[in-house]
């Protein structure tokens, strides 16, 4: 068998990929920004196997240990974001003090066939230079076989000045197409950030 291989050195100077090689691409859908948002909301379709949705610097109107940022799914084009889930969330945190750290699960913050919002992050800060970022995948959406799994790993700014990392994993308990995701606070809103929404080929 023929190796396949790119005849440049530079990566940055590959253009294409060598003919039979393909896949593993992510191909930018969309884009929104936040500017003291409710909630924002992405369609889904069948055009990929997976989505991987990537935040920059989501900021929150409100602070404190009960502000999440959080999401769940539609299988009716938006009309009801109500799909059961369940779920698993680990949670590590640092303050800038060097006093207090923890590397726990988290029950309150996971679910068992919950149908409301599965949260991403927890106890957001909201100064001028807080700002939360990460990424969230999910798997074969469009399937009407199988639940539809989905992971995050999120790096918060807590209020009071910790730095915080979430790790969620779990499944939409479903075998419809999921067809929207919405993001949102679970009080006050997205006061600014970005997120972007990407197929993987």
């Amino acid at each position: 068998m023929a190796l396949k291989y790119a005849v440049n050195n530079s990566l940055s100077a590959i253009t294409s990929l060598p003919s039979g090689i393909s896949g593993g691409a992510l191909n930018l859908i969309s884009t929104q920004t936040a500017s003291a948002s409710p909630s924002i909301e992405f369609s889904l379709d069948d055009s990929y196997d997976s989505y991987i949705f990537k935040f920059y610097d989501i900021h929150p109107s409100a602070e404190g240990s009960g502000i999440y940022f959080e999401f769940n799914f539609s299988t009716d084009g938006g009309s009801n974001y109500n799909v059961a889930k369940t779920s698993t969330y680990i949670e590590v945190f640092h303050d800038e003090a060097d006093t207090s750290t923890a590397l726990q699960y988290s029950t309150a913050h996971d679910l068992a066939q919950g149908t409301g919002f599965q949260r991403l992050i927890t106890g957001l800060g909201n100064d001028n230079d807080q700002g939360n970022a990460g990424y969230m995948q999910i798997f074969n959406p469009s399937s009407t076989t199988y639940v539809k799994h989905f992971i995050s790993n999120m790096n918060r700014t807590y209020f009071g000045d910790y730095t915080g990392q979430d790790l969620i994993a779990g499944y939409g308990n479903t075998t419809s197409p999921i067809t929207n995701l919405k993001f949102q606070m679970n009080s006050g809103n997205i006061d600014a950030g970005i997120i972007k929404m990407y197929g993987v080929s």
